[in-house]
């Protein structure tokens, strides 16, 4: 199956031009926790741009709105409220795509045919994503690893069944297809997500990996076997614009 994605700093060493905030979070869902160790000194603009939704509180009360199983798990996009309300886009940042998309890595997604329109999304990957997204569209931005026990929840995220790619909870494949009405209870929601630890140098200790594929030449037609996934309508339901 074709897998579909519509969604670097040049030089690992490179320092900071200004302070960055926190480096460990905590995205608290239905379906547990899951922490999160920011790359604060690889990746300084889209963390940034990720505590920026964080401390806004945008996070708050949204749901997982796309899986796909064995690739990713994606959120970022919408706050359930009867329907799916589009969190407001702080605005797109600079591609940064100096690390690998590999298993229980977070990363930004982003437009297909734009490396720079990454805003509010991001999405886990469940499995080595490397070959397909540290190339694709410029290379999608990891700016963090999960750890501790955060994975687990995530791949039994990525277990439930879907209704037009949404993970869902007690909601079956009749009532999806004969679209049954849907609540907050059949949704992964995001509780919200909050600062653990704000010591930019907590990633220390970890050992995130290279992306060595970027400089590589693009074959032609190498997007077509990865495509798009930032706007994904889910469940078919009607996006109003969540207002601040």
């Amino acid at each position: 199956m074709n897998k579909l994605i519509g969604f670097g700093l040049v030089a690992a060493g490179l320092t900071l031009a200004q302070p960055v905030h926190a480096t460990i979070v905590e995205m608290q869902t239905s379906e547990g926790s899951i922490q999160i160790n920011l790359f604060d000194q690889h990746t300084p603009k889209t963390v940034a741009n990720f505590l920026g939704y964080v401390e806004r509180g945008d996070y708050q009360f949204s749901y997982l709105h796309r899986s796909e199983q064995d690739f990713i798990v994606q959120g970022g996009g919408f706050i359930y409220d009867g329907g799916a309300v589009a969190i407001e886009s702080q605005g797109t940042i600079d591609n940064e795509p100096v690390l690998s998309n590999v298993a229980g890595t977070i990363a930004m997604a982003k437009r297909s045919g734009n490396a720079n329109s990454a805003s509010s999304q991001w999405f886990f990957n469940v499995a080595d994503n490397s070959s397909n997204l540290d190339l694709q569209n410029g290379g999608f931005t990891v700016f963090g690893q999960v750890i501790g026990e955060g994975m687990e929840v995530v791949k039994a995220i990525n277990a439930l069944p879907t209704c037009s790619s949404t993970p869902v909870v007690d909601y079956s494949t009749d009532e999806c297809q004969q679209g049954a009405e849907l609540t907050a209870n059949n949704l992964v929601i995001v509780n919200d997500v909050i600062v653990i630890d704000d010591d930019p140098n907590s990633a220390a200790n970890l050992t995130p990996v290279e992306n060595t594929l970027i400089d590589e030449p693009v074959e032609p037609g190498d997007d077509s076997s990865s495509g798009a996934f930032w706007w994904l309508l889910p469940l078919s339901l009607l996006i109003r614009w969540r207002r601040a």
